[in-house]
């Protein structure tokens, strides 16, 4: 109950006020967050701030980190990608300049990749400056298996866990007889349309591929062209990965081309998705999530509220529950483990639970992967059951399926160097 009071002091715009009454004296823990907050991602980064900075006054509002020296409150520090690999290891170096000792990214698997590499280096050359990569969003399951890293924790499903629920839905969709799959060109979306294949035709052998597309991430305008041919190969429905504009610019163009197809998306239920699809989406575009604001309870509700009273602009509304999760979960560690240093900070989530009265989760410590049900929601109009729309488009999303904890947790082969505990 305590979080769901935070959550409601933050509905009722008290935030400020709290803060002031309990105003955390010791320095800023500082978490630097590397994404694309310029480019054609740049919606999907500040997306993730809106989410990281609500959950950080959120626990600054109660008082902070607790540490042995006092109270601390979280300061997050952006650190602009421009969305590609290159530009992230730039940002990457300034971070460590600046002495931040946790690592906060997650638009792109491909960087995060990068970061997984960077970051090794960086620890094993600097042991006094060692910094903790906190993933929200890169699915890419080599991160939780063969990369795996001591210094990397996921706090999305993997791609292949995404694959697993949406493959679950269309299992017993018998109306599903032809499947395009359609993805950006880089790491994520081959093993999106790799994981497809090879659950369809372990669930589904009768299910026939009929077009398996790769584009260029972020650069295609008109997604015209790809549309008409997902036409002319028969397929009723589309599984895809993208993400961000490349998403958007994609349902759009499906509404305008007329295409009778399902959608099966990782991300079709934000960033304009739904008022881009409009009335063709409605029963036909499926996302899958760890939760949408239509899961129903009063804690739920409440959460979902508080965001919106702290971002009233429908522009704004993109919550991440997994985002907010990790930074409370994160500030729990560091509390646990009496200080910031990375090696302490990762033994404490090592196993860590989250729990908050609509939604649970574990970090596994094998693997660094947080384990945690997941939701397949069909998009609706607002009304009934959908109480909630998304991005004031009057379009939201309803549960048709939900997955717990085990139908979700897969196997891993990661094999994991740990350093000595201090």
């Amino acid at each position: 109950m305590t979080r769901l009071r935070a959550w409601l002091a933050v509905a009722l715009c008290c935030v400020a006020t709290a803060a002031a009454a309990q105003q955390p004296a010791g320095a800023p823990i500082r978490l630097g967050m590397i994404d694309g907050l310029s480019g054609p991602f740049a919606n999907a980064g500040e997306a993730v701030v809106r989410n990281l900075r609500i959950a950080a006054d959120r626990i600054n509002a109660r008082g902070g980190v607790k540490l042995p020296d006092g109270a601390h409150p979280l300061e997050l520090v952006t650190f602009d990608s421009k969305g590609n690999v290159d530009e992230s290891l730039i940002q990457f170096r300034s971070l460590i300049d600046k002495r931040i000792p946790f690592v906060l990214q997650g638009n792109s698997s491909a960087v995060a990749s990068a970061l997984v590499a960077a970051i090794n280096r960086q620890n094993q050359r600097q042991p006094d400056a060692r910094v903790l990569f906190l993933n929200y969003s890169a699915v890419d399951p080599t991160l939780t298996n063969e990369s795996c890293s001591f210094w990397h924790f996921r706090f999305d499903a993997s791609a292949d866990m995404r694959m697993q629920a949406l493959t679950e839905a269309i299992r017993s969709e018998h109306a599903v007889r032809k499947v395009y799959l359609i993805d950006q060109d880089y790491s994520f979306g081959h093993q999106v349309a790799r994981s497809a294949r090879e659950m369809l035709a372990a669930k589904r052998p009768d299910i026939q591929v009929v077009g398996d597309e790769f584009h260029p991430i972020g650069k295609i305008k008109d997604f015209a062209p790809y549309i008409a041919k997902i036409k002319a190969s028969g397929a009723d429905a589309v599984i895809t990965g993208n993400w961000g504009n490349d998403l958007t610019l994609m349902v759009k163009a499906a509404r305008e081309g007329g295409l009778n197809a399902r959608f099966y998306t990782f991300y079709g239920n934000g960033l304009g998705a739904p008022a881009a699809m409009g009335d063709a989406g409605v029963g036909r575009v499926l996302a899958v999530a760890e939760w949408h604001p239509n899961v129903g309870g009063a804690a739920s509700d409440a959460f979902y509220q508080a965001f919106r009273a702290r971002y009233p602009d429908p522009r704004d509304d993109y919550v991440h529950l997994r985002m907010q999760m990790m930074v409370e979960m994160l500030a729990r560690a560091i509390e646990q483990a009496g200080s910031t240093d990375a090696v302490a900070v990762a033994y404490a989530l090592e196993d860590m639970r989250f729990t908050n009265g609509f939604h649970e989760a574990t970090v596994r410590a094998d693997d660094h992967q947080v384990l945690q049900p997941l939701y397949v929601s069909m998009m609706a109009k607002q009304g009934g059951e959908v109480r909630f729309d998304n991005e004031g488009s009057g379009y939201g999303f309803r549960t048709v399926r939900k997955l717990k904890t085990a139908q979700t947790t897969l196997p891993t082969t990661c094999r994991m160097e740990r350093p000595a505990r201090n």
